[in-house]
């Protein structure tokens, strides 16, 4: 294809789409220029001085204080200003529709600011179900399907594993294609997904909940069937796998391709604000998934059906399907709109003008072959695109830095609420709630926060990755509360003997003189808290004998409970349904440092995203996102959740018993919690630090005489022309 030429031998513009600067000329007889190239072709620019053009031709900047936005509906293209006209080249539409159907009343969405709603919604749906709902209602279904922590780790990672596959072809194929298709249809199967997820709900069978009553007190009938049923629940974790499966392929496009669909759309110091905006919908939707996920485990599973177990009772299982079948429609009603989007929005070609390269130049030249127009369209760019990303340092620290946030928070997102549940003994839905609270504030915040201050202070690549490592620092530094933890509420056979004395770690003696001839059951795990203030794993442990009608505090009472003694009165004790309240006076200060982990960690999130973004050249930013997001997932999001689980496990103090079967656990130690807990998240910011220190010492800016278009003065009020490439010769037809 025949570039233009210029009679001038000097470098103009190339863009994307026709411009016709129709300027009117101070020579009486000259014409205004018109600067055309094929579509798909990269804009391009030489040096300028102050905004001005080397040639004599006019230039963007001569309208840069003429309106930008005012169109002319009919237009085959969109004039903006007095000066320019945007013409779609091969008569590509820009409007926003489907097929032929471009109502006018939708155009009024055909906007970066629409584009950034719809896809804040998809992002906001993906975090509710992937990092909300999941998390919110694990351990409900380690209880409903007898799963053990590393297979509902192995759950989660399924997400991961399903976008690592699926990276390279979305972002590749997918950054060179019609990418709001490519979006709108991600999303759709995400709501697939999240309907496939709900289904062992509705294909296990009614789950049966015995009461204590059912199994009998002290001295009652304690037959329990044994089957195999139990046993065989933990096949449907891999329907649950496939359900994950179908969310990771889905959100694959949605933080990739959405990012620089933005990223294009908008001008390079509102970049990171847009991004900054969709991150925090992401942030914010696993904070509602933990709320509205919270509030659906007060509902018993078998909707319609009376218990006699409350939501303290450890054998109750919540409505945990009820947000995945939400999600599901949700999902399929977004993605109609993302699929009426054009291929760019009308006006976005004049910020591919205005920007101005940061890609970190590479010493044998060879980041400059990314500048051709023709580079990355086809199958055979691919190893190369790949190579130039791996030659490129800053990038790969920058990735390698991402895994290690990424598997801190994929840990501590999927057993956050777990962790809580063990260490202050809440039920789930009051661990879930708890943990909402957390990240709302601090995740959200932490996420637009990071956006603003790139915004704010004009940070170039350079001193965003300082950013993140001084964000990096601070959480690290916040990680040592870690030390602390709250106690085990001590429970009779378990953490203590019956007589009060310490019970060596990994042994259980459930069996005492006051319970001996009760014929209590290991199967048959319903903790109760006697009025010593000490836990009991059943009723006939605790050896009571009587129900009494009346509860206390919503609560089922036993009495004549020959283990507990009263504290003022000789006699047997009595005991309440669930576990004892926790008071730990430490609680404060772990919510505390654990909200400034959280914060500090996804203060950094943007501005690493963003120096990303900037490190390399334009053309590979969606197949480097794509990278990267592979980097992250396989050596983060992957492993993050199955070792945090395995790490939980080992602190494991009471096993589930299902007839000689190993099941979910009961009971955790905390200080082993803990301190595995804060192990890991040492070691992964003190290597997540090593990687922001070594990509700051390694990044290599272009060199001054390269970025001729002072940034200062265009965001100092003047032109936004503040970006230029000088990689490709094009010259003008007179």
């Amino acid at each position: 294809m025949a570039m233009p030429q210029n009679s001038t031998g000097e470098n103009g513009f190339c863009f994307t789409q026709t411009l016709d600067f129709s300027c009117p000329s101070s020579h009486p007889g000259e014409v205004g220029q018109t600067f055309d190239t094929r579509s798909g072709q990269e804009a391009c620019a030489t040096p300028l001085s102050n905004g001005t053009p080397s040639s004599s031709a006019p230039s963007p900047s001569d309208s840069c204080a003429e309106p930008l936005c005012s169109t002319t509906p009919g237009e085959e293209g969109t004039q903006f200003g007095k000066g320019i006209k945007y013409v779609s080249d091969e008569g590509e539409d820009l409007a926003c529709g489907w097929g032929r159907f471009t109502p006018g009343c939708l155009q009024v969405f055909n906007t970066s600011k629409g584009v950034l709603f719809f896809l804040c919604m998809a992002s906001f749906l993906q975090g509710m179900t992937v990092n909300g709902f999941i998390n919110t209602v694990i351990t409900s279904i380690e209880r409903r399907f007898d799963l053990r922590s590393y297979q509902s780790g192995l759950i989660a990672s399924s997400y991961d594993i399903a976008a690592c596959i699926c990276l390279t072809f979305v972002s590749y194929f997918g950054g060179n294609g019609h990418k709001p298709r490519w979006l709108g249809w991600g999303v759709l199967i995400m709501g697939l997904g999240s309907l496939v997820f709900a289904l062992p709900h509705f294909i296990s069978g009614p789950y049966e909940a015995h009461s204590a009553a059912d199994v009998g007190i002290c001295g009652g009938n304690h037959s329990l069937p044994c089957t195999q049923v139990a046993s065989s629940l933990s096949s449907y974790r891999f329907i649950f796998m496939l359900g994950q499966f179908l969310h990771g392929m889905g959100a694959t496009p949605l933080y990739t391709l959405g990012v620089t669909y933005l990223d294009e759309n908008v001008k390079t110091n509102y970049s990171p604000v847009y991004i900054a905006v969709f991150y925090t919908a992401a942030i914010l939707g696993p904070a509602a998934g933990y709320l509205v996920g919270g509030m659906f485990l007060t509902i018993y599973t078998e909707i319609g059906r009376e218990v006699d177990i409350s939501p303290e009772n450890t054998r109750w299982v919540g409505a945990w399907w009820i947000g995945f079948l939400g999600a599901g429609a949700a999902s399929f009603l977004i993605s109609i709109p993302i699929l009426g989007y054009p291929r760019r929005l009308p006006g976005s070609q004049r910020y591919i003008v205005m920007r101005v390269s940061e890609a970190h130049q590479l010493k044998d030249g060879s980041h400059n072959k990314a500048s051709d127009p023709d580079f990355g369209k086809t199958v055979k760019d691919l190893p190369r695109s790949v190579l130039l990303l791996l030659k490129n340092p800053t990038f790969i620290f920058l990735c390698l830095a991402g895994a290690t946030e990424a598997t801190l928070i994929a840990g501590m997102s999927t057993f956050g609420p777990k962790y809580l549940e063990s260490q202050f003994s809440l039920s789930a839905s009051e661990a879930a709630t708890f943990f909402g609270y957390l990240v709302v504030p601090a995740g959200g915040g932490g996420t637009f926060l990071g956006g603003f201050l790139v915004n704010k202070f004009k940070l170039r690549c350079s001193g965003i990755i300082r950013l993140c490592l001084l964000c990096t620092v601070s959480s690290l530094l916040a990680m040592f509360i870690f030390f602390i933890h709250c106690p085990n509420m001590p429970m009779a056979g378990v953490t203590q003997m019956y007589e009060g004395s310490a019970l060596p770690d990994g042994h259980l003696n459930l069996t005492a003189a006051c319970n001996a001839e009760c014929g209590c059951l290991q199967e048959t795990y319903s903790p109760v808290c006697g009025s010593n203030d000490i836990m009991y794993y059943s009723p006939c442990h605790a050896g009571c004998k009587k129900v009494s009608e009346n509860l206390r505090n919503g609560k089922k009472v036993y009495n004549e409970c020959s283990c507990i003694e009263k504290t003022l009165l000789p006699g047997p004790g009595d005991a309440e349904a669930g576990k004892c309240t926790s008071s730990c006076a430490k609680r404060p200060l772990l919510l505390f440092f654990m909200f400034v982990v959280i914060l500090f960690t996804f203060l950094s999130s943007i501005p690493a995203l963003t120096a990303t973004l900037r490190c390399v050249s334009d053309r590979q930013r969606s197949f480097a996102l794509g990278i990267q997001w592979i980097l992250v997932r396989t050596l983060g999001g992957i492993p993050g959740p199955i070792a945090f689980g395995s790490m939980i496990d080992k602190s494991c103090l009471l096993w589930q018993d299902q007839c000689g079967e190993q099941g979910s656990c009961y009971v955790y130690h905390n200080s082993a919690m803990s301190r595995y807990t804060l192990t890991a998240g040492l070691v992964y910011k003190v290597v997540g630090t090593t990687f922001f220190i070594v990509a700051c010492l390694l990044y290599k800016p272009p060199p001054a005489e390269s970025v001729p278009g002072s940034s200062d003065a265009s965001e100092n009020g003047n032109c936004d022309l503040q970006e230029h490439k000088p990689s490709l010769p094009a010259e003008v037809n007179l």
